[in-house]
């Protein structure tokens, strides 16, 4: 038997690998091996999106134009903003749509403008299992999903908070436009802390 160990180490050597399929390395005669260096293959790995990519390439001041001056300053609130008409409902009584995104999970309700919830929907309640709840598509057809009950209540104009940071943020967004609610404002109410604890060590793997 030692005879042979040479020439079969010389007929597939070791440092002779491919990237593979599915995490795993191939050897140049086609033999299949598990990966050996795990970090490497991670590190390879895209980015996870946090769902704040989209937002980074929308520059509101080049859509609007920098001779649009009036148009520019009704775009953000004001002290006449409450009272101000949208389809003849002041802005005070237009249902608010609450997007709660996480990591894991979109969890989507519309309220009256008082606060009281009317419907609400998260992706793990529309079908979507285990880490599929945590991508923009499961967050769109949920917005898709709650719109069109909303629509069949008689709701077309809505007013959006977005909270939280994951990949549903503007995928849920977009699926309210796609099944025809108006919306008319766009708030960000993610809680921001200037003094926050440590953050956990790195995970080593």
């Amino acid at each position: 038997m030692a005879l042979f160990r040479p020439l079969l180490s010389s007929v597939v050597p070791r440092c002779a690998l491919l990237t593979g399929v599915n995490g795993r390395a191939i050897h140049r005669s086609g033999v299949l091996c598990k990966v050996e260096d795990r970090k490497a293959m991670l590190a390879s790995l895209p980015s996870k999106d946090e769902g704040t990519i989209g937002e980074r390439s929308i520059d509101i001041d080049t859509m609007i134009g920098y001779n649009d001056a009036d148009r520019k300053v009704n775009l953000f609130p004001d002290a006449n903003t409450p009272s101000t008409l949208f389809n003849g409902v002041p802005f005070n009584d237009i249902p608010i749509c609450a997007i709660r995104v996480s990591p894991n999970n979109t969890i989507i309700s519309i309220t009256d403008a008082k606060g009281v919830p009317q419907f609400i929907r998260s992706c793990g309640i529309e079908g979507f299992k285990n880490t599929r709840k945590g991508t923009n598509i499961a967050a769109q057809a949920t917005a898709i999903s709650i719109s069109n009950k909303a629509l069949e209540r008689g709701y077309k104009t809505v007013r959006v908070t977005v909270r939280g940071l994951g990949p549903g943020r503007m995928s849920a967004i977009k699926g309210l436009e796609m099944a025809g609610l108006n919306i008319i404002s766009i708030t960000d109410t993610t809680p921001v802390s200037w003094n926050p604890p440590r953050p956990r060590k790195q995970r080593k793997l």
